[in-house]
């Protein structure tokens, strides 16, 4: 495992998989509480994450701008079976948090089991919380925690037809067609 220089937002000492560093639940107040202490000013988002795809490094980059570390949420296996159904997640939590920690704007990476951010929301305490432009900002999860804290909500613009539920589908489209073009000439007629 690879070791970041410390900095801000970088402890030194601390265990790093490629770029970011997974943060269990249980760590992240006193590690962010010691973080704003020294001034840093973090940025949190979250997500399943499921298939990294182009709108998701659009988000994190964007998110990364404003502030000194992008801390990402990411939802538990079980977490995105409730939420998104049988089948779901593709790829498990350890390598999702691998793929999330190895991507340049991503500093810290911490998972969580709820159905919600709320409580990493409330340990991490950002001083920016970002989630797509297809979010309400009046239903965005944490929002008026951050906002009390004296914190702000950002939405950044999606890239439009890039998501991990568009991907599947067309990955199912794909492998229908492909089925149905091997399928004997005669099976095809009935």
């Amino acid at each position: 495992m690879k070791r970041r220089r410390a900095g801000p937002g970088r402890p030194a000492g601390r265990r790093a998989v490629a770029q970011g560093v997974v943060v269990p639940p249980a760590r992240a107040a006193r590690l962010f509480a010691r973080l704003r202490s020294r001034g840093a000013r973090i940025v949190f988002t979250n997500g399943v994450f499921d298939l990294l795809h182009a709108g998701h490094v659009r988000l994190l980059v964007a998110a990364r701008a404003l502030g000194d570390c992008l801390v990402v949420g990411v939802n538990s296996d079980a977490s995105v079976r409730r939420l998104k159904g049988k089948g779901r997640p593709i790829v498990p939590l350890r390598e999702r948090m691998e793929m999330l920690a190895g991507l340049k704007p991503v500093d810290y990476v911490v998972p969580f089991g709820e159905a919600t951010p709320a409580r990493v929301i409330e340990a991490v305490l950002p001083g920016v919380l970002v989630k797509g432009s297809d979010y309400l900002k009046a239903e965005i999860v944490g929002r008026s925690t951050v906002e009390a804290a004296g914190g702000r909500v950002v939405r950044v613009r999606l890239r439009a037809g890039r998501s991990t539920s568009n991907l599947i589908a067309r990955a199912r489209r794909i492998m229908k067609a492909r089925a149905v073009a091997r399928r004997p000439t005669a099976w095809r007629r009935r």
